[in-house]
């Protein structure tokens, strides 16, 4: 800050050895090194001051930054950047029955031939076959 160069500092120190004296020299010593001390104090609490505002300034543009990203819709973002014209999209959306063959046409169960009175309805399939009972053991065969 003040540039003293020893030769400074030592012709200073002999002009205020003969203004003020050898007895009130050390007083005044104090006196100006007290200041001195005070004058840092501030100097450093401002400039403590000053960097916790930039510290704060920095955090206020940090936390807009987070809330911007937060903001950001991530599905349509990966959407977009993936499918910018949305013709994935449109595929996808086609009416299924484009894709898939038709369901065959379902026959009632009224649509049975008529079969005289009488007569037992006899079915399409075959019944199925009765399990076999299960053989007693115990005896030897």
């Amino acid at each position: 800050m003040f540039d003293f160069a020893w030769s400074e500092i030592a012709v200073i120190a002999v002009v205020a050895l003969v203004v003020i004296g050898p007895k009130d020299l050390p007083k005044v010593l104090r006196t100006v090194g007290t200041w001195v001390g005070k004058a840092r104090a501030i100097a450093r609490e401002f400039q403590s001051s000053l960097d916790q505002m930039i510290r704060e300034a920095e955090l206020e543009e940090v936390r807009k930054q987070v809330e911007d990203a937060a903001k950001v819709d991530m599905s349509e973002a990966i959407e977009r950047t993936i499918d910018p014209a949305g013709d994935v999209k449109r595929s996808l959306a086609e009416p299924a029955s484009e894709l898939a063959p038709p369901p065959p046409p379902t026959t009632p169960a009224a649509a049975e031939p008529p079969r005289p009175e009488g007569e037992p309805a006899v079915s399409a399939t075959p019944p199925e076959p009765e399990p076999a009972a299960p053989a007693k053991s115990g005896t030897p065969a």
